[in-house]
């Protein structure tokens, strides 16, 4: 059987950079394809160039036989072909079906199409109220308004770029059996995900990038993740190795903190207290839109507090603000790198001197010191493998791992008394993800209190001490990680304790 799509020598360089160097492989038809390489690896620029968002310097590219050469996403989408993107393209204060219309070429009327977002969402197992404000959704139900307007396009290529990252493991299974329809009716997709144990899982087939070139193929059914992992960096990986030294005395503490949602969208924060010792990583686990983002604007001093709700080594700083915590050792690193923890425009020289101006002394008699902010900037760079042409790069340039990866080593490497990082991870390939693991926890060894937030339930097991859960702007009693089995996790996830399994007041 002839492939639904392929690509032959595709091309693609950047100044200082090759993105995509002569990258050929086929999908076949009604076949679940995964894309695996580490961070720069080339998956983006080459499903760009897939989708029309890209055009390459050289290479061809067929689906259904036919040439294949889309200018622009539009042509790509008229053509058969369909992407559900990591970061989700929706408006919060627009319904589900307003939301949907705006990704149609031609939509139909509002009345017909609420009903087939309704027909299409619940045959697909994918149950949508088209009336429902996008604001209001879970995260899963965010990706479920993505997922149904490319189907209501019939895509015959459908390309699935982190498709797992916000997801609970019950909306895994959910979606995992959703593509498994689609491919059983014939649709192809390409698969884009770090989670190698979720490729070998769902996926039939798999090419692997490594610094832009194709570097193998494989049936991922017939190797372990860890192989998986090694073919994509070409070289043994590295597990994390915890330190069993005790924590030490109280570092951060949070007492009775109370919010209000910072936007109509928001969740409230509700008598939240927590305790971060000396030498510890303190895990706090939960769905997308529990509060997390509310958690970590109190902390890092992004919405101001009662000065005695937070404290540092006993004494109250909720009342201050981000630059003041920084200079007392509160360096944080927030979930959305790019416009939140990065300026896209600015270079990463400039984006390190942002947040290292104060522990890195990056000033001087009231001047900024921008040699000293390049020699930081490089030495993140250095020690955090970020794949750039250089520091004078602007941070939009950048992967969305490797910029996540220049984020987190921008902060850890100011030596902070306290970091609170969220979704440290996210994006990152399974040897950054090790790495930058290993670096919190090494800086909790070195006697900082580490606080990490994170939806990824294997990451917490496998760096944090103590764990606690958020819910609805609540959160639970911590409990020493090791005495938590998953069921335990989930229990507290949703809202109930781990030892009486009773709900959540």
């Amino acid at each position: 059987m002839s492939p639904l799509f392929s690509a032959n020598g595709l091309t693609k360089a950047y100044p200082g950079v090759i993105a995509n160097e002569d990258v050929s492989f086929e999908i076949g038809t009604g076949e679940i394809h995964a894309l695996l390489g580490e961070n720069g690896a080339g998956k983006s620029t080459l499903v760009k160039t897939i989708y029309g968002l890209v055009k390459p310097d050289s290479g061809e590219m067929t689906l259904n036989g036919a040439p294949f050469a889309p200018p622009e996403p539009r042509a790509a989408r008229s053509a058969g072909v369909a992407m559900v993107f990591q970061h989700f393209s929706l408006f919060e204060a627009l319904d589900v079906a307003e939301n949907v219309a705006l990704g149609m070429e031609n939509p139909p009327k509002p009345r017909a199409l609420a009903q087939r977002i309704s027909e299409v969402s619940a045959a697909y197992g994918l149950p949508l109220d088209p009336h429902r404000t996008v604001g209001d959704l879970s995260a899963g139900e965010r990706q479920r308004v993505e997922i149904i307007r490319c189907l209501l396009q019939d895509p015959r290529l459908l390309i699935m770029d982190e498709p797992t990252s916000v997801l609970t493991p019950q909306e895994v299974d959910t979606l995992f059996a959703t593509l498994n329809r689609l491919k059983s009716e014939g649709t192809s997709i390409l698969y884009i995900s770090h989670k190698l144990e979720e490729i070998r899982a769902l996926c039939d087939a798999a090419t692997i990038l490594r610094r832009g070139k194709v570097v193998g193929r494989c049936d991922p059914r017939e190797s372990s993740a860890r192989e998986l992992a090694e073919m994509m960096v070409g070289t043994a990986l590295h597990r994390p190795e915890r330190d069993i030294t005790p924590p030490g005395a109280p570092v951060l503490e949070v007492m009775n903190l109370t919010l209000p949602p910072a936007s109509a969208f928001g969740t409230a924060l509700k008598d939240v207290s927590l305790t971060v010792r000396s030498g510890e990583v303190f895990g706090i686990g939960g769905v997308a839109g529990n509060g997390q983002d509310e958690l970590m604007a109190a902390l890092s001093g992004e919405r101001r507090t009662d000065h005695a709700a937070i404290c540092l080594d006993g004494a109250g700083i909720g009342a201050l603000p981000p630059r003041d915590r920084r200079a007392l050792g509160i360096c944080s690193a927030p979930e959305e790198r790019l416009g939140h923890a990065a300026a896209p425009d600015m270079s990463l020289t400039q984006n390190a001197m942002l947040t290292g101006a104060e522990r890195r002394e990056l000033t001087r008699g009231g001047f900024l010191n921008w040699g000293k902010s390049r020699e930081f900037a490089e030495e993140v760079i250095e020690r955090f493998d970020v794949r750039t042409p250089g520091p004078e790069e602007a941070a939009r340039a950048l992967s969305g791992g490797n910029l996540q990866k220049f984020v987190v080593g921008r902060e850890i490497l100011q030596s902070p008394r306290v970091l609170i990082v969220n979704q440290p991870t996210w994006g990152v390939d399974a040897a950054a993800a090790a790495a930058i693991r290993q670096a919190l926890l090494d800086l909790a060894a070195g006697g900082a209190a580490v606080l990490v937030i994170s939806q990824d339930l294997d990451e917490l097991m496998e760096i944090a001490t103590s764990f606690a859960a958020l819910n609805a702007g609540r959160l639970s009693e911590p409990h020493p990680m090791t005495e938590l089995s998953l069921d335990d996790i989930g229990l507290m996830l949703g809202g109930m304790g781990a030892e009486t399994g009773e709900t959540a007041a």
